[in-house]
Parts: structure tokens; sequence; C-alpha cells
């Protein structure tokens, strides 16, 4: 029997899109049932990042389109879950009246039974962990862990929705404190899961039809958990995950650099299907900048990481993750930034401007003494100088035969779907057949193809290419599902690179 229909919509990291697939799991199993219109549906959730007050003003603006249809349907349930919620409860009830619940990322399980209370009594309803604030005893925080841990493993994906790429987490929270970041106080403090789940969670999707898994975690390599008195470290972890057999690929995101240990790039080298990928933020080149962010490692320390693994994985890409303007940040500091991009060749780059975050060492001690101009400037100047880098790069390619998962269609023929179906025409073939996939080392290839393609291992030569993506034709039309074997033809060794 149906409880209505409900709509939730994920700002934010990896981990909240997992977190929103969980909710909804859960919602669903409780009889929802999901709808894309959000002013019609009779539960709305915005799942919110607290990383950026871009991202909090991005959510509040969305909040603030519901005010009237709240009002033409006073049934209709308004909350907020993930780390705004956790962050600052009292200001979103103060800013959007509206609004009926908040639930921090600890407490996510609850979201069915705060929906109810609010239905019921028609009052507001909070949840909040009290983990966040490091103040509870250990026998409270282990049960706030189980509450949170029950949702995880009541995974359970519906049929017909896609799980060809799922994330699985396997740590929560984080220890590290870096001075900029609020994600300690709204996650918590670092926990991994039983290697025993994450390999059953593992099993389990790959029977839904998973071929390619991230492992999920704030500081993912920091992983260790106590395995009958034994500690498993993430190492390890990788390669039980490998072992799942109808599992192709598995990626992990995203890595602390201070805590990173050669017995990953190890397992990267030695298991083949452990991708050539790895996400580690430098945040800035300069030493005094790292410093102020209590970053705990060097610029030097940083390089010799990133040389280390390009001596074990030699295909090995890597992306990262910079702030520029954070407090203090000097011209000659954010030179030094755009000279390590230089140094390191990342794959691409995510740069921010740094936004004071409430309750961070940094708001307390730090003045943000960088004009929104010069932050501004200095981003435009780190990404522009990451594109020349990325499509030289990505030029070098054109030529080469690549393995790529089948995704999808790109956005490009679902637009091009979605009009002509919209006007009753049958679907143009040409117009509309060109699909998407990703190498190993995360490259974005679109190419023409046919939708038996979609979830599978293809084989493209690569035509033409751009700083962001690669162009190219299929090699060969008839795939296996569980294994490809290289065409006749290939050199082996251009495969590496991608």
């Amino acid at each position: 029997m149906s409880c209505g229909t409900v709509y939730l919509e994920t700002m934010g990291c990896q981990m909240n899109v997992l977190d929103s697939e969980l909710v909804l799991g859960r919602l669903r199993a409780q009889g929802y049932e999901p709808v894309s219109d959000m002013a019609a549906a009779d539960v709305v959730l915005i799942n919110t990042c607290s990383v950026r007050d871009h991202a909090e003003q991005k959510a509040l603006s969305r909040l603030g389109t519901l005010k009237k249809p709240k009002q033409r349907n006073g049934q209709m349930i308004v909350g907020v879950i993930g780390c705004m919620a956790e962050r600052d409860p009292d200001g979103i009830f103060a800013r959007m009246p509206h609004v009926d619940l908040v639930c921090g990322p600890g407490e996510l399980n609850k979201v069915p039974a705060l929906i109810e209370e609010v239905r019921e009594n028609r009052t507001r309803a909070i949840a909040l962990s009290q983990s966040s604030s490091r103040k509870s005893t250990p026998l409270q925080r282990a049960l706030e862990y189980d509450s949170v841990e029950a949702l995880d493993l009541s995974r359970d994906p519906a049929p017909g929705h896609g799980v060809l790429q799922p994330y699985i987490r396997v740590q929560r929270g984080c220890d590290k404190f870096c001075t900029f970041c609020v994600v300690p106080f709204t996650r918590g403090a670092e926990r991994s899961r039983p290697p025993s789940q994450i390999i059953d969670e593992a099993k389990m999707l790959a029977d839904r039809g998973a071929r390619e898994v991230t492992l999920l975690g704030q500081t993912v390599n920091s992983y260790v958990n106590q395995d009958n008195g034994r500690p498993v470290r993430f190492g390890e972890l990788l390669a039980e995950v490998a072992e799942v057999p109808a599992i192709q690929r598995v990626r992990f995101v995203t890595s602390f650099p201070g805590d990173f240990t050669d017995d990953i790039f190890e397992a990267m080298r030695d298991l083949p299907k452990v991708c050539e990928y790895l996400h580690l933020p430098a945040q800035s080149g300069s030493d005094a900048v790292l410093e102020r962010m209590r970053r705990q490692y060097t610029v030097s320390e940083y390089v010799d990481l990133i040389d280390r693994g390009r001596d074990y994985v030699p295909a090995l890409t890597v992306a990262s993750d910079f702030i520029v303007g954070f407090c203090g940040e000097t011209e000659e500091d954010h030179e030094a930034s755009v000279r390590l991009i230089e140094r390191c060749l990342f794959k691409n780059i995510f740069v921010f401007k740094y936004s004071q975050r409430p309750g961070t060492v940094a708001a307390r001690r730090g003045a943000d003494t960088v004009s929104y101009e010069v932050k501004r400037r200095r981003n435009g100047e780190l990404l522009a100088r990451q594109e020349r880098i990325s499509a030289a790069a990505n030029r070098k390619l054109i030529g080469t035969t690549v393995e790529v998962l089948v995704e999808g269609y790109s956005k490009a023929a679902a637009k091009a779907q979605e009009a002509e179906q919209s006007r009753g025409q049958e679907v143009s073939w040409r117009r509309s057949d060109q699909l998407v996939g990703r190498t190993r080392t995360d490259r974005i290839v679109v190419f023409p193809g046919k939708p038996g393609h979609i979830g599978r291992l293809a084989w493209v030569r690569i035509t033409a290419a751009t700083a962001l993506t690669l162009h190219g034709t299929l090699v060969e039309e008839s795939l296996e599902q569980d294994r490809v074997t290289v065409p006749a033809g290939i050199s082996l060794p251009v495969l590496g690179s991608v």
C-alpha cells in the first residue's frame, strides 16, 4: 500500500549520493513512490552539503522555492537532511519556517519515522548525531554508529534502478580536523565498517548487475578494522573486494595524502581489477598554507607520494583538489600551487574558493584576508593551467584503443531522444546513438553505439580529444558481458596510459 510520493534531491559529495540512495530505498520499502516533480510530491527531502557557504546558499534557495507549493498543499512534508541539517538546524527552521524536519547524516536511518511523526502530530521533527560533538560516551557512540550502520545494511536496490557503478561505504566520519573543514563536526568520528559487511554488499550489488564498485570514505585509505583481533587495512580490503567474481573494476575515493601507504600502490599494481586512478587532494602548493590548514604533510612529501605511485603504477592518473584564497594566501603561495599542478600533471583538478565555515579553527582564528575578486582570479588561473595540461594529455591518446565501461547515453543523446519522443516521433538512431563510458583511469569517452553495449566493457579507438572528453569509435560490435578479450591488432602497451 502506497504511503504517497517522495522527491529527494541531492547536493554535494559522493557520500551524499550514496546516503540519498539508501534513504530512498528505505522509503520505497515503506511504500513511498519516487517522483520527479518536486512541487507535486507529498514528501520533499533535500540532502545538503556544508563544506562551502555556496553549497548552503544553494540549498536555502532550493528550499525557498517550496514555500508556495507548501502553502497550496498544507499536507506536504518538507525535510532537510545531511550535513547542513547537522550543522545549523536552528538556522534552517528560522529562515525556512515551512521546513518540517531536519536529520543529520548520522541519523538517516530514522527518516521514515521522522516523516510519520510529522504526519501524525503536525509538529517539527529533528534527529541529530551527538557523536559529532565528540562529547558522548563510548557506549552512546557505539549505539549511534549501530543505528546509522543499519542504513547501509538495509540496502536493497529497486528493480529497474541501475546499479552498474555503485558506491560502497567502507568508512564514516573523519578525524583529521583540517582547519577549514566542517566534516568532522557534521559526520562525526572516523569509523571503518567490518570487511565481511563490505564483501557481502559487493556480492549483493554484483548479483543485481554491478560491474564496477567504488569504495567510499572521507579518508578512505585510512581504513582499518579489527577483524577477530587482527587489523584489516585498506590494501587487504581492496584484495578481498577484487575477489568478487562479477565485479570487473574496483575504484576508491577519497584518499588523504598523509595516511597513504605503499601497500595500496602494491594492490593497484598487482590486482588487475583495481583501477589506475587516484583522487588525492593537495589543497595547496604552499607549505605555509598547508601548515595553516593543518594538512599534516608538506609539498615535497605530496610530490614524493605521487612519484612513488607512478613508480609502482606507471599508468596512474591523479585528480586533485585545491582551495584558493585560504587565510593569508599570498601571490607567492598561489604561484606555488600553479607549480605543483605543472609538476604533478594531474588528470583534472577541482578548485574551490575559500569560504569560512562556522565552528572550524580557521573561522575562529584565521582572518579571511583574500578578496572575492582575487579568489575568483586565482580560481580561473588554476583551472586554465590544468585545462592546457589535460588537453595535451588527451591529445596524446588519439589513435590509441582504450577499454571503456559503457555507462549509458551521453547527455546530448538523451536530450535528442527526449526531444524526438516529445514530438511523437521515433528516435532517430543517427541523432541519438551517442554512448558514454569511462576508461580505467577515469577518462570520459563518447562514441556511437547501440543499447546492447550499455553495461558492458568495450574497446574504443580514440579519434578526437578535448580537455574533458575523448571521442572515438567502437573497434568491435560483438562484446561479452563478463569478459572482454583484446581484439586482433590492438597493441596492449597503449591501454595502460588511459
